[in-house]
């Protein structure tokens, strides 16, 4: 049983990370002539999900830290997709709003990515949902795992 759990191709935690790193290759398909990488679109979806976020409440809202997310919403501003702006209100805010140009091209990103996936991919189509759901499923448990250990340190 030993040689088995310590066997690379039977850890979840390494496919997951292959899984990982297969859809940064399958976004930069349809990213890359929006000079856009992974990280970069995920920021962008949360946004256009709901504009005008503090960092933080982005943050939350993609599990990242201020100090991963900082240097991708830097490049995103430079490069004409997103605004950082500290409200007069609370100068200790930083607030994140779209761009013209980020809105206006929502919609042909999103038709890029879902090019990406031929209609003859059916394999995809039929079980992207169950596999959301079991991915879902994971991370509760994970989380509450975690969340038990740390409570019991």
């Amino acid at each position: 049983m030993t040689e088995k759990v310590l066997n690379l191709d039977q850890q979840l935690c390494f496919s997951a990370y292959r899984v990982n790193r297969l859809f940064s290759q399958f976004y930069e398909l349809a990213l890359t002539p929006f000079e856009l990488t992974y990280p970069q679109y995920l920021v962008l979806v949360a946004l256009w999900e709901q504009d005008h976020q503090a960092v933080h409440e982005l943050g939350d809202h993609l599990h990242l830290a201020s100090n991963t997310l900082t240097p991708l919403l830097k490049r995103l501003e430079t490069a004409g997709w997103l605004t950082r702006i500290r409200p007069a209100s609370n100068q200790r805010q930083l607030v994140i709003s779209l761009t013209p140009k980020a809105i206006s091209t929502q919609s042909e990103v999103a038709t890029a990515i879902a090019a990406c996936i031929d209609s003859k991919d059916q394999d995809v189509h039929t079980d992207y949902e169950r596999l959301l759901a079991d991915n879902h499923h994971l991370i509760k448990t994970l989380q509450r795992i975690i969340d038990e250990r740390k409570s019991q340190a």
